[in-house]
């Protein structure tokens, strides 16, 4: 909290954030990055007892603080998070070097024990506005984390460069606010000229529905990888081994914990695939 303050940051305590946290699920730390997130939900105080208290599915805290429109900071958690899920070991690897970000096109390593994760509110359509004082908080918050740890701004990322099929923050690109927090590092700020984005961030292509009567005993394809890695992100992965090529029993059941995760009951949580469950999955296309 000191941190964010002396970057010059208005910051507020919420609850018992400094005790809040699920270190009783997992390690927490060594820390190495610094994860940005948006929320999708809109109004600071329903955004940040989101946050704090989380839901059925997934408790909270959600992430470590919440930065609302106006610039301000909200701690809700110390300690273990549910906010950046399983992602990508490389990318990883690349933070941890401070080095080229590879594409994130896994989901085999635990992301809340190793980053800090800041929720902004915003409702991640490309249409709700992002504040020129909520991007300045962001960057004072990435900021004011790498110089407590030595980092340089190679060390924060986005959600969406840490898990396959993530697409926030959307509305800036992280190439642009790295650019911001590493101007603020080496004392080279102008707040009446924040950096531009250099360009519009790329919209994600997703594997198209290939249909229910795809999913049979020797079928085999690299969307078959790529939904399992999806289905293991989501938290519905039920693999020994994998998931691999080959459609399995064991992608039957975890595309069924997916159904059910997304409420649906008897035939329809059977765990072949339909149009809309799999939309809303948003496989990354493997060609």
């Amino acid at each position: 909290m000191e941190i964010l303050r002396a970057e010059g940051l208005t910051v507020h305590e919420v609850r018992n954030w400094r005790t809040h946290n699920r270190n009783s699920k997992g390690a927490w730390g060594p820390m190495n990055g610094v994860m940005i997130h948006h929320t999708v939900t809109s109004g600071t105080s329903a955004s940040v007892d989101i946050c704090y208290d989380g839901y059925s599915a997934l408790p909270g805290p959600l992430c470590h603080g919440v930065i609302d429109k106006k610039g301000h900071v909200h701690l809700v958690g110390n300690g273990r998070a549910n906010h950046a899920g399983l992602g990508d070991g490389d990318v990883l690897r690349a933070v941890v070097n401070e080095t080229k970000l590879p594409p994130d096109n896994e989901a085999d390593t635990d992301g809340n024990r190793h980053f800090y994760g800041f929720e902004c509110i915003n409702l991640g359509n490309g249409k709700d506005p992002w504040p020129e004082v909520q991007k300045e908080a962001i960057e004072k918050v990435s900021a004011a984390i790498c110089r407590a740890h030595g980092w340089t701004e190679r060390s924060v990322i986005g959600h969406k460069e840490w898990q396959p099929g993530k697409v926030d923050p959307r509305g800036f690109t992280m190439d642009s606010m790295r650019s911001r927090i590493r101007d603020r590092l080496k004392g080279k700020v102008d707040a009446d000229k924040p950096a531009p984005d250099p360009k519009p961030a790329p919209k994600p292509s997703y594997e198209p529905f290939p249909g229910s009567g795809f999913f049979h005993i020797g079928q085999k394809s690299a969307a078959i990888t790529a939904m399992g890695r999806r289905l293991v992100a989501e938290g519905c992965g039920r693999y020994e081994s994998g998931p691999g090529p080959n459609w399995t029993e064991a992608d039957r059941k975890s595309y069924a914990a997916w159904q059910q995760k997304l409420g649906y009951k008897g035939k329809d949580a059977d765990g072949i695939p339909g149009k809309k469950s799999w939309d809303t999955l948003k496989i990354p296309k493997t060609n």
